[in-house]
């Protein structure tokens, strides 16, 4: 097995890119309609600004572009989120390399990745931001662990490069930089790496690549920070104590959740040398420890100092991204020969990511079994291709109430704008475009149009008598038997 790791050292790489490509294989042939975030994602991809709410807009940046040189489409977001989890893949194992010995140990590591949960389960479900973080820590990884081994200015701006994109990713990625500065700083030997000239020039290029979007967030402090800190917070008519013991326990149980599986994983592979890997220490397995405990008690004073009493598992993979690296340093650091546990641990892997991927993939097929439909199964596609059809030519506008319609709709009329008329941030639009479409889900009885959109009809100009609501009933997608899902629209012609 050494052999073909060291004869062929990029078949690991080549092996993650097979697995990636099968993702999104999968999730194009599982359904053409759009989970949550993906939806968001459609429908923004319509602007480019320096702001979209609670949420930085790197990934929403790089969404924009893509839809601006290929189309917005299911592909294309597919493609950017697999394509951004196989390079935070692919610098995480670059970054292994450079402080491990034996290529196997560090292909366990990168391999490891695919362990926690965000990774192989969530991000298939619906990931975005997340996902865009994560590639943003191992890109920080990969150049934070190149600078205190082969130091350059290269890899300072490297560094740098990574911590702007980090910033603009996630909030919480800012905790990672001074995780590692702290983790270094014990160290006599590599403490001189931090206060090298060129540490400056990797501050400047991060706050070239944060400052945009520095100075939105100035501008919209609410708009930016509201979303997760209202969300941390379930308790709030509590006591201050509870609070603290609820958000106490709620960090716990993410962190175990988190972690458990890899922790597993590593567990039974290397179950003889649990003690040994245990007692073992090196200078790579400290700094990476204590980055490790940095970042995780940094969430625990947040999580205190906000009262909040809800921490959600794919918060804290920025941080617990790290374990497998640390874990693999451990068994270095023990002189365990790893090529055992290698030809254990990688089919193990790809038995949890396969089995997982395949049952992800199958949900939007098996669950109207049960007479259970999701997101998956509404009929956008349908629809839109009925409503053109009866017209016989496409809508230049389109409005509608939420994003899971707009985005929906983005993905199969790329020549029209859809408007959510009530939603704030969004740029303006020309309300004269003809012809118009309004579109809200009627999923009971006959839903009346919704307030906001009669608003935004009479704003634009269209007689009462234009506005005569229809109504289109479509077979679900998979559906097991006659269900139906129903719309309700407007046409507006010239």
């Amino acid at each position: 097995m050494r052999d073909i790791v060291d004869r062929r050292p990029n078949l690991v790489f080549i092996a993650m890119a097979g697995y990636f490509l099968l993702c999104i294989m999968l999730r194009l042939a599982a359904s053409p309609s759009l989970e949550i975030d993906e939806a968001e994602q459609a429908f923004l991809s319509q602007f480019l600004q320096l702001g979209y709410g609670p949420q930085p807009p790197f990934y929403n940046w790089l969404q924009y572009g893509l839809a601006q040189l290929i189309g917005t489409s299911l592909a294309t977001m597919t493609i950017l989120k697999n394509g951004l989890l196989f390079l935070c893949c692919l610098f995480y194992g670059l970054a292994a390399q450079l402080v491990l010995k034996d290529r196997r140990l560090a292909a366990i590591a990168m391999f490891g990745v695919l362990s926690l949960p965000p990774v192989f389960l969530l991000a298939q479900r619906d990931l975005s931001h997340t996902v865009a973080a994560l590639f943003a820590v191992s890109l920080f990884l990969y150049g934070f662990l190149r600078t205190l081994t082969r130091p350059s200015l290269f890899s300072y701006l490297l560094t740098g490069t990574a911590v702007g994109i980090g910033v603009i990713s996630k909030y919480n990625f800012v905790v990672v930089p001074i995780a590692a500065i702290l983790a270094v700083l014990p160290e006599a030997e590599l403490r001189k790496r931090i206060f090298d000239w060129r540490i400056l020039a990797a501050i400047g290029i991060a706050g070239i690549i944060a400052l945009p979007h520095g100075v939105w967030v100035l501008q919209n402090l609410d708009a930016a920070s509201s979303g997760t800190l209202n969300e941390m917070k379930e308790r709030e008519a509590e006591g201050r104590l509870m609070q603290a013991l609820h958000g106490v326990f709620a960090l716990a149980s993410a962190i175990i959740g988190g972690s458990l599986v890899t922790l597993l994983v590593f567990g039974v592979v290397f179950r003889g040398n649990i003690r040994a890997i245990w007692r073992a220490e090196s200078q790579w397995t400290r700094i990476i420890g204590r980055m490790i405990a940095t970042c995780l008690f940094a969430v625990l004073l947040v999580v205190l100092g906000v009262a909040a009493t809800h921490v959600r598992e794919k918060w804290l993979v920025l941080f617990l991204v790290l374990l497998p690296l640390y874990l693999c340093l451990k068994i270095e650091a023990a002189k365990i020969d790893p090529a055992p546990g290698f030809r254990r641990f990688v089919p193990l892997i790809a038995c949890i990511v396969l089995g997982t991927l395949v049952i992800v993939s199958a949900r939007a097929m098996v669950r109207p079994w049960f007479g259970d439909y999701s997101k998956l199964n509404i009929p956008y596609a349908g629809f839109v291709e009925a409503v053109v059809d009866a017209e016989g030519r496409s809508p230049a506008l389109v409005l509608t109430n939420d994003r899971q319609t707009a985005g929906n709709i983005r993905t199969r009329l790329a020549n029209a704008t859809v408007v959510i008329p009530h939603l704030s941030g969004a740029p303006p639009i020309d309300a004269a475009k003809r012809p118009l479409l309004v579109v809200w889900r009627d999923e009971a009885s006959p839903t009346p149009l919704p307030t906001t959109l009669s608003e935004a009809l009479k704003a634009s100009g269209v007689p009462d008598s234009a506005a005569a609501p229809r109504r289109l009933e479509l077979p679900y997608i998979h559906a097991a038997g006659p269900d139906r899902y129903r719309f309700s629209y407007i046409w507006v012609g010239e």
